[in-house]
């Protein structure tokens, strides 16, 4: 099979590779550079901060965390459409166009004849429906059954799936049992720090909370309700984490709490968890039950308040099989493997 031209459209807001938060981000570096090392000729519309193993073609100079951060850029849409222009502009010189912008962009995708395809990393609403509906041509997948199923069932159309990938071999395991339980996530009644405390308490297990409020919401949330019950001892609070330690953090850990309150696309945390030999006990909503093979990498309720009765099964599991069942299902390798069969199948 030929090496294919292929462009991808960053979103913009932060670097790639991302310094601390940043999951799209992550997984675009994994798959990016495993497509270059495939002989793929890449090029990566971002912002002239990143680094890449491709060709970077920059479309501001900072990400717009940072410029809007300074001041210096106070609306998202000019750089998206910024970033729209200038790869399509471009379109004869590749192959197939991957966009990881929101599908609000969909429609611009629909000019040009070079094959496109729009990876949704959020859930669907109503907008993201009209522009499928009004322009299949333009290819979409999901990152998990669950987050596109009920949109497939409305539009009759079946979209195809890519799980999230993991580089396994960046996460050192730990095969014995910590001490902890660790929380991973923004600090968000979404994310529900508040009962991943609470099940640490019922089990009386001491909790590490990682991960920091992205708007003001979240503040107020995390300062009235989080704050309060951090004491340094049974709640601890390290803050947004990087690499390093994200990885010393969920290697350390008897388990990883994933009490979610809304329906999670995937939940990349998860994954890194298990590569670290960490099962994972969490609530059955989104991607969960997609994610967590029960009784192997974790347990799932779809009651909250049963989750406390799970830790002590979890911290039972074999570390062991936890990470080799997660590196089977879910490496970045098999992520990059089922792109390209998307990107040759837009080629027919």
């Amino acid at each position: 099979m030929k090496n294919l031209r292929i462009a991808q459209v960053a979103p913009l807001w932060t670097r790639i590779p991302p310094t601390t938060y940043g999951g799209i981000e992550l997984l675009m570096k994994l798959h990016i550079d495993e497509l270059v090392a495939r002989g793929h000729d890449v090029t990566l519309f971002a912002s002239g901060d990143c680094f890449t193993s491709g060709k970077l073609h920059p479309v501001c100079e900072l990400n717009l965390t940072e410029l809007c951060e300074r001041g210096e850029a106070y609306c998202f849409e000019y750089y998206a459409s910024a970033a729209m222009a200038e790869v399509l502009a471009r379109a004869g010189d590749f192959d197939v166009i991957h966009y990881h912008l929101s599908t609000a962009w969909l429609p611009l995708a629909a000019a040009t004849s070079t094959p496109g395809l729009f990876t949704m990393h959020t859930s669907p609403h109503v907008d993201d429906e009209f522009v499928f509906r009004r322009w299949p041509q333009v290819a979409v997948n999901g990152i998990s059954r669950s987050q596109m199923h009920a949109s497939g069932t409305r539009l009759g159309r079946q979209f195809p799936v890519v799980y999230n990938g993991c580089d396994f071999g960046a996460y050192d395991p730990r095969f014995e049992r910590g001490e902890y339980l660790a929380f991973l996530g923004r600090m968000s009644p979404e994310k529900n720090p508040l009962d991943a405390i609470r099940v640490a308490r019922a089990v009386d297990m001491p909790i590490v909370l990682a991960g920091q409020p992205q708007n003001a919401k979240e503040q107020a949330y995390f300062s009235e309700q989080i704050q309060p019950l951090i004491d340094g001892e049974m709640v601890r609070w390290i803050g947004p984490v990087n690499h390093p330690q994200k990885n010393e953090l969920l290697r350390h850990a008897a388990a990883l709490l994933f009490p979610i309150q809304w329906d999670e696309p995937f939940g990349l945390v998860m994954i890194e968890a298990m590569a670290c030999g960490t099962p994972v006990v969490a609530h059955r909503r989104g991607s969960v039950e997609e994610v967590i093979d029960d009784g192997v990498t974790g347990f799932h309720s779809g009651v909250i308040d049963a989750l406390a009765d799970l830790v002590p099964a979890a911290l039972k599991l074999d570390r062991r099989q936890v990470r080799a069942r997660a590196e089977a299902r879910f490496s970045y390798q098999a992520m990059v493997d089922a792109y390209l069969e998307i990107y040759r199948g837009l080629q027919r």
